[in-house]
């Protein structure tokens, strides 16, 4: 027999409004004028300059009515704070060229840098699409993951190219000539000797030592199994061994992480502005973050023009409805533009205040652990609002710019009770393992009694967690002859 049952579940569903400030909240300030650009040109009843007082507010009404949501979604109101009082007096920032424009250098993408390089080369145009497919298939650190025959059907079905393994790998190898080294490898042995061969040319002994390792012992080389890699290559020089393998250790094996050599200067600015008045810390959101925008004269105009006009045919009920469409949707953005303003300021005033000491000093071990639910707690709003604005943001201070993910991290419990920043913890494990006898390395159980030993209650698979998060290789790969 069958059985029926009526459930109740909760469901939160967001506007399309909210979902547009929500994209706005999380774009950076760099992103902002481009974004308001693009409202302009398709809204032709917002426009820039200060708010005109004389322009009748009667729409205000309409508007609430259109952006209204119905019970089953969350409200904008709900969602965030709405006082704009003061926005303007705390988001301008002082006005000056100087705040809108504060750089900081960031490096080009190593992929376009690589497409540059392909203009060196004497390709045919078919020629020229297989390199830019190999290109883009190059990852963030460098490597092509991709198997071969996999991006020979990329070709076939997005490029109409035919091609053979055989003319894949002869283009492949002159993209591994490009800058910087040991680009386009596949695996690590083949970044690395990539590189080697770039020094061959030197007639240094070690060099081509190194090479035979690579290509002679590698499994025992990534284990450090030193006694067979000299009894399988007949070395009897222990000295010769340690230089091999220093030239090895030297070469980088994550070619697409470097852009010495290579970088070409972009400005970034930072989305808020921290002063220190008198040992007094001011908060301002950079002053492009607060545009002037404003509600179209002639657009208000035009719609008390139609309200007021004594003919409602069809035709002009439609103009009528467009009008006020448009209204809405340029009175709408601007609040979303001040409720994005405020969201921001509240967020960053709350980090400010719980790293106070940091800010003032610019002394990282001032930095106490925080975690996005901390903040959201302070503010009244939800987690994922402090995400999304942690997430994209920087602040400029006198010590430097900072993302604003760099202030959450882990708390961590000494045996005093204290919490401690889990920066503090990796710190101490550094330093452990920097002041480690490399003949004999310190494996993570005794890393995790060492750290206990000075009052710091971790696990051992968080201090694995740790060192892999400071690309800190295992004990066994740490020993050195």
């Amino acid at each position: 027999m069958q059985r029926l049952g009526l459930t109740q579940t909760l469901s939160q569903k967001l506007s399309p409004q909210q979902i547009q400030f929500i994209k706005l909240l999380q774009i950076p300030t760099t992103e902002l004028e481009t974004r308001i650009e693009e409202e302009l040109e398709t809204n032709p009843a917002l426009e820039e300059g200060p708010e005109q007082n004389e322009v009748d507010n009667s729409e205000d009404a309409d508007f609430d009515e259109t952006t209204d949501s119905s019970t089953d979604e969350i409200s904008l109101d709900d969602y965030l704070q709405d006082d704009y009082s003061g926005y303007k007096m705390q988001g301008d920032g002082s006005g000056d060229d100087e705040d809108k424009e504060i750089p900081i250098a960031s490096a080009q993408s190593f992929i376009d840098q690589l497409k540059d390089q392909l203009g060196y080369l004497k390709l045919d145009p078919r020629q020229r699409i297989i390199s830019e497919q190999l290109i883009g298939s190059i990852e963030g650190d460098g490597y092509i993951r991709r198997e071969m025959e996999s991006i020979i059907n990329d070709l076939a079905f997005s490029q109409n190219i035919e091609t053979t393994l055989e003319e894949l790998e002869e283009i492949l190898e002159k993209i591994q000539d490009f800058d910087p080294p040991g680009i386009a490898a596949r695996n690590l042995k083949e970044c690395l000797l990539i590189q080697l061969r770039r020094k061959e040319e030197e007639e240094n002994g070690d060099v081509q030592l190194a090479i035979r390792i690579l290509e002679s012992s590698y499994d025992d080389f990534t284990k450090k199994h030193f006694d067979k890699i000299k009894k399988k290559l007949n070395i009897e020089d222990e000295e010769a061994l340690k230089d091999a393998m220093a030239v090895i250790t030297k070469l980088n094996p994550k070619p697409g992480s470097s852009s010495e050599g290579m970088v070409k200067t972009q400005y970034l600015m930072p989305d808020f502005i921290l002063t220190n008045v008198n040992g007094k810390l001011e908060l301002t959101l950079n002053s492009r973050n607060a545009p002037e925008l404003r509600i179209s004269r002639s657009y208000a105009d035009m719609l008390d023009a139609y309200d007021k006009s004594k003919t409602k045919d069809q035709k002009l009920k439609q103009t009528v409805t467009f009008v006020k469409q448009k209204l809405d949707s340029a009175k709408w953005f601007i609040d979303a533009i001040k409720q994005r303003q405020m969201t921001l300021l509240n967020t960053m005033q709350a980090i400010v205040n719980f790293q106070y000491d940091f800010f003032l000093t610019g002394d990282e071990s001032k930095l106490r652990p925080m975690i996005l639910k901390d903040i959201a707690n302070t503010i009244n709003m939800d987690i994922s609002t402090v995400s999304r604005v942690a997430n994209s943001k920087s602040i400029q201070t006198e010590f430097g710019i900072f993302q604003l993910k760099y202030f959450f991290s882990e708390g961590i419990s000494t045996d005093s009770g204290e919490d401690v920043s889990s920066r503090e913890v990796k710190q101490s494990l550094k330093d452990m393992i920097d002041n480690e006898d490399k003949s004999k390395p310190l494996s993570d159980d005794k890393l995790e009694k060492l750290l206990k030993a000075k009052g710091y209650n971790i696990a051992r698979r968080t201090v694995a967690k740790y060192r892999e998060q400071m690309n800190i290789p295992v004990a066994r790969l740490r020993k050195e002859l």
